[in-house]
C-alpha cells in the first residue's frame, strides 16, 4: 500500500487582539479550503467566514480551490472596514 505524500503548510489569521499561525500537514493535492477546514482555525475564531473573507498565499490573492504546494503560507484576510481611498482622501484634506 503506497503512502500518500504529505505537504507542510501554515494557516495565518490576525486581528488587532489575536494572531494565529497554525502548521498543518495535508495530503498532496489538497486545496486552500481543505487545509483551512483541517486546521481547526474556524473553530478557534468564529469570526472567520470563508464566504466573506478572502484568502491568499504569501500575500497573493487565491481562490479556495487553489491546490497547495509544500511550505505554502495560507493567509485569511479580514474584510476591510473602511475604503482605503476614502481614508487617504480624508488624511490629505485634513493636512491641506
Amino acid at each position: 500500500m503506497a503512502e500518500t505524500a504529505q505537504l507542510q503548510v501554515e494557516i495565518c489569521y490576525a486581528t488587532p487582539d489575536l494572531q494565529i499561525r497554525k502548521p498543518v500537514r495535508v495530503d498532496a493535492g489538497a486545496t486552500v479550503q481543505q487545509a483551512i477546514m483541517q486546521s481547526g482555525v474556524m473553530r478557534e475564531c468564529t469570526a472567520i467566514d470563508l464566504t466573506v473573507c478572502r484568502v491568499g498565499i504569501y500575500g497573493k490573492l487565491k481562490t479556495l480551490d487553489t491546490v497547495l504546494r509544500d511550505q505554502d503560507r495560507i493567509e485569511i484576510y479580514r474584510p476591510l472596514i473602511a475604503d482605503p481611498m476614502d481614508t487617504r482622501r480624508r488624511r490629505v484634506k485634513k493636512k491641506g
